[in-house]
Order: structure tokens, then C-alpha cells, then sequence
């Protein structure tokens, strides 16, 4: 009986797992114990031994692993880009003009060589052909009134435009002359300029450039005409209209008897400063006329 215990414990051993195994272990000891008293004692022992060896050596379950499930593949669409931001255009958000030396894009019409009508932007056609009639003459060469003749304020003597066309109207009748543009109009950060050709009773009398400046963008438009008007006056030299602005004596006297320099005070901001103007005429605001040192 003694020798069939030990085998006995060995294939519960075998068979169960630790915990299980000290279970059955236990009630086989008690049966062995109440069979055999003798072996109680050093059979305790052995199976103290082997629950422990037992219990060092176990391991915990591992748990099951989950089955690896492949995700369905998503497709990929292309992103959209953002759409920018648009602002609304203003006088305000205008940067400032650049220099357009190439021109406004104004050139004038081009005519065939073979067409009958004057290229005006490249003929001379008629001139110095023939002199104008007496008559027409006589009006051109005319002195000019000292009431027509105005002062700016720092001393330059000039004809107003609007009176070189009313002697140009008076001598060759309206429709009858004409200002024929020469090429584009050049515009720099400042300035316009543009040559012109003067045409009367279809010829070729003279061509010369305007030019007028400018402050802002917005004023383009006016400095064109005034361009325009600039030109017209430098060709109506070559008639002799308005002689008298180019000579010196005619500008001495005219400064002194019909001219006078005084000192004005600006009546925003108080500064003081000489100019000239006509005797008959006044002070304009925002000026006022003062004595210097006042």
C-alpha cells in the first residue's frame, strides 16, 4: 500500500493541472492517512514540496488572439482647393501709376501709302507752300490787348488757350484748322506729354509736343487736354499769334505798368509768401493780402 502512493501522486501529477491537482492530492492523502497512519506525515511533506514546485512553475493563460480583420481600403479623392478671397476694387485700393513711357496705346491711324487722304502722323504736306491771304494774316500778327494777357503768380505772363482758338477761328474760320496728333501719349509719374501737328485749310503749318503735369491717376484725363492746349500754343508761335509773350521788353513793361508783387498770408496754415498778380485784380482765397513782419 506504502509503495502505491507514490505512484499514485505522480500521475495525478501528471494529469491535472496545480490547483486541481492539490485538490485531488488532498482527499488521496486523507484516504491514504486513514488507511495508513504511518505514512501521513512524510507524505505531507512531499506533497507540500511538489504544490509548491507546482505552483512556481505555473504560468497564466495566455489570452486567445484576436483574428486580425483587413479594413476595406477607402478611396482617395483629390483635395479641392480653396477658393481665394476676393475683394471689391476701389479708387482707394488703386496702387499708384507706373511709368508708361511706351505710351497710353493712343496711337493715331495708320493710312495706306496708296490711300489719297493725308497721313497726317508722319506727311508735310503743304508746308510753307504758300502764304496765307492778307486778311487771315492781319489777324494772326494782331498785338494782343493787355486785358487778355494774365499773370501767374510767380511772374510768368501768358495768353489764355481758349483765346489762341478764338484768333485761329477769326482767321481761318472754325473747321478749318486743326490739331492732328503726331503719336501716342507718354505718361510718366508726373507728367504727360504728346506731339502734335497744327492744320490749316489742309497743309501742314507746324508741329510741336505738349506737356502737363499731374498729381494723381484720377487727374490723367484733364492733363491730356491740357497737353492738347500746350501743344497748340507753341505752334501758334510759328504764326506769330501772341509774339509779344516771348519778348523780353514787351514783358518788362508790361510787369510795370500792369503787374504788381505783394505779400499774401494764407489764412489756414499762416504762411506768408510774395506773388504776382495784376494790378486790377484781387487777392483770392485762401489768401489774404498782408505786410510782411505783421
Amino acid at each position: 500500500m506504502a509503495a502505491s502512493l507514490p505512484r499514485v501522486a505522480r500521475s495525478g501529477f501528471s494529469e491535472c493541472s496545480s490547483v486541481h491537482f492539490s485538490i485531488l492530492l488532498r482527499s488521496r492523502v486523507a484516504d491514504a492517512n486513514r488507511s495508513s497512519p504511518c505514512l501521513s506525515k512524510s507524505f505531507s511533506v512531499a506533497t507540500r514540496l511538489a504544490a509548491a514546485e507546482a505552483s512556481t512553475t505555473a504560468t497564466p493563460a495566455k489570452a486567445a488572439p484576436t483574428p486580425y480583420v483587413r479594413k476595406a481600403a477607402v478611396a482617395k479623392t483629390a483635395p479641392v482647393p480653396a477658393k481665394p478671397i476676393s475683394k471689391s476694387s476701389s479708387i482707394d485700393d488703386q496702387s499708384p501709376i507706373q511709368d508708361m513711357t511706351d505710351g497710353l496705346a493712343d496711337e493715331p491711324l495708320m493710312l495706306d501709302e496708296g490711300s489719297r487722304q493725308v497721313d497726317w502722323t508722319r506727311s508735310f504736306h503743304g508746308l510753307s507752300s504758300q502764304p496765307f491771304s492778307k486778311e487771315a494774316a492781319d489777324i494772326l500778327m494782331a498785338s494782343i490787348p493787355f486785358d487778355d494777357v494774365e499773370v501767374k503768380p510767380d511772374g510768368i505772363i501768358y495768353l489764355p488757350e481758349i483765346k489762341y482758338r478764338r484768333i485761329l477761328n477769326r482767321a481761318f474760320g472754325p473747321g478749318a484748322w486743326g490739331l492732328a496728333p503726331r503719336g501716342e501719349t507718354i505718361v510718366t509719374q508726373k507728367s504727360i506729354t504728346r506731339e502734335y501737328a497744327l492744320v490749316a485749310h489742309g497743309r501742314l503749318v507746324s508741329v510741336a509736343r505738349g506737356e502737363q503735369d499731374y498729381f494723381s491717376p484720377e487727374g490723367i484725363p484733364t492733363a491730356t487736354e491740357g497737353c492738347k492746349s500746350n501743344a497748340l500754343m507753341r505752334c501758334c508761335k510759328d504764326l506769330g499769334v501772341a509774339s509779344e509773350l516771348w519778348d523780353p521788353r514787351y514783358i518788362r513793361k508790361f510787369m510795370k505798368e500792369y503787374a504788381r508783387q505783394i505779400w499774401v498770408e494764407h489764412i489756414l496754415t499762416k504762411k506768408k509768401k510774395q506773388i504776382w498778380l495784376r494790378k486790377d485784380d484781387e487777392v483770392r482765397y485762401p489768401f489774404k493780402e498782408t505786410k510782411f513782419g505783421a
